[in-house]
């Protein structure tokens, strides 16, 4: 009993200072970003001393805060262009990054790997294919500033070549943030970049919410732990009016996105989101037209049970929000005929979620596994070839040559559903390596 209790003394007291330890500790990706942020070449401009090191490194810092980044997002700029009195900078820079890929026992024919897109039944014609795609690759320009009148600034511009066959050069981002207040097109606030998993895959996990809009938004962090954000958002919808009974009817009210969130650590959250739609269509049968709600909740974290290991887990649910996802996106699920009454629509249940585990075998090599499923919930019966769902998983492999040369390879695994029980795989193995400046 003696030993058991000097052991439990020992163990209260090794065991805070292993936990302060960890803490203490920088993670290999913390390490990345530190080496990311002393590989920049600056040039200064107006009068004066050039600034002291602690407020180039502020600016510095500002550009990696980002909590809407995606790991595929582009790095910070290497050339930056900075005021002497360290109110002002500003970045240009971009991506070069060239996907390659061999898929077998089913084709998905697009550059992103999209359980919704393999064919059921399996097509014996279409078994194999090779492909590649410069998608992902982009230029963007940052200003970062602070001014007496306004405060805090930024103003941000991307675009990057996802357009027709993956070589038109297309808008991505655009806005400009003044304290709290963000104004653009970019990021949904139902969204959680941060949360999404490494992958070489440009499309993701099928329940992954990736959606960007012109919005107005407002977020806040308080004590550098809690925040909250709430933003009016341009909507588009995707429903499925049958043109006989019922049709479509132009989007006329803005979304409404929120989400609360505690964060510690580095890029570690955990994060509530939320989003109401209003969808409409036209009852030709009744002659009248309609306005249905939808809505979707999500629940996401980063998290660092150790310093090697990041795990990643995203669960989202709701009724009429399948746009919004990776996979039902591909369709229209918002709003659906009514099995019961002819005419009439109604927003089906969707159910979607992702987790993945990320692990550094050496400060600049890592793995990852990710698995997610999206499921498609309709009431009553439907056609037997609809998509019930979609299973994803991928493991990969990512090198960073030097801080800004990347290196990886992935293995993707997908399977799509129907109703009628008959389904089918697909496989994909793909490399990627990319240039950031």
């Amino acid at each position: 009993m003696r030993k058991r209790i000097i052991f439990l003394c020992w163990l209260c007291v090794l065991l805070p200072a292993a936990m302060q330890a960890q803490r203490n500790t920088v993670s290999p990706e913390e390490a990345n970003t530190d080496s990311l942020k002393a590989d920049h070449k600056v040039s200064y401009f107006g009068t004066g001393e050039r600034p002291d090191s602690l407020q180039e490194r502020r600016l510095i810092d500002l550009f990696y805060y980002d909590q809407f980044r995606h790991f595929n997002d582009p790095r910070a700029p290497y050339f930056l262009f900075m005021s002497r009195d360290a109110d002002l900078a500003m970045g240009i820079g971009g991506v070069v990054r060239m996907r390659g890929w061999i898929d077998w026992g089913g084709v998905v024919n697009t550059g992103g790997f999209i359980p919704y897109m393999i064919s059921v039944p399996a097509d014996a014609v279409n078994r194999r294919k090779i492909g590649s795609t410069p998608s992902g690759t982009a230029l963007y320009f940052r200003v970062l500033g602070r001014n007496v009148a306004v405060g805090d600034y930024q103003l941000y511009i991307e675009a990057n070549f996802n357009g027709y066959q993956a070589r038109d050069f297309s808008l991505k981002k655009a806005y400009a943030t003044i304290n709290d207040w963000t104004l653009g097109y970019t990021n949904s606030t139902f969204s959680d970049p941060l949360a999404a998993s490494p992958l070489v895959d440009g499309q993701g996990s099928p329940a992954e919410v990736r959606t960007t809009s012109v919005l107005l938004r407002w977020m806040h962090t308080w004590n550098s732990k809690w925040g909250a954000a709430a933003s009016v958002e341009m909507p588009s919808s995707h429903i499925g009016a049958n043109g006989e009974t019922n049709k479509a009817l132009n989007d006329w009210i803005p979304d409404i996105a929120a989400f609360v969130q505690y964060e510690w650590g580095y890029n570690e959250h955990i994060r509530l989101s939320a989003i109401l739609r209003t969808l409409s269509y036209r009852d030709l049968v009744k002659s009248s037209n309609v306005t249905v709600p939808g809505w979707g909740l999500q629940l996401s974290s980063v998290f660092r049970p150790c310093r090697p290991m990041t795990i990643y887990a995203t669960v989202n649910a709701g009724k009429g929000y399948g746009s919004l996802s990776n996979d039902l996106l591909m369709g229209n699920f918002d709003l659906v005929d009514s099995p019961y009454r002819s005419g009439r629509m109604y927003t089906p249940w969707a159910v979607g979620w992702t987790g993945a585990v990320q692990c550094y075998l050496h400060q600049k090599v890592f793995v990852s596994c990710t698995v997610g499923q999206m499921r498609y919930m309709p009431a009553g019966t439907v056609d037997a070839n609809t998509y019930k769902y979609g299973l994803y998983v991928a493991a990969n492999i990512f090198w960073n040559l030097t801080p800004r040369i990347q290196a990886a390879a992935e293995f993707n695994w997908g399977r799509r559903e129907n109703f009628s029980g008959e389904g089918n795989n697909a496989r994909r193995v793909s490399l990627v390596a990319q240039f950031a400046f």
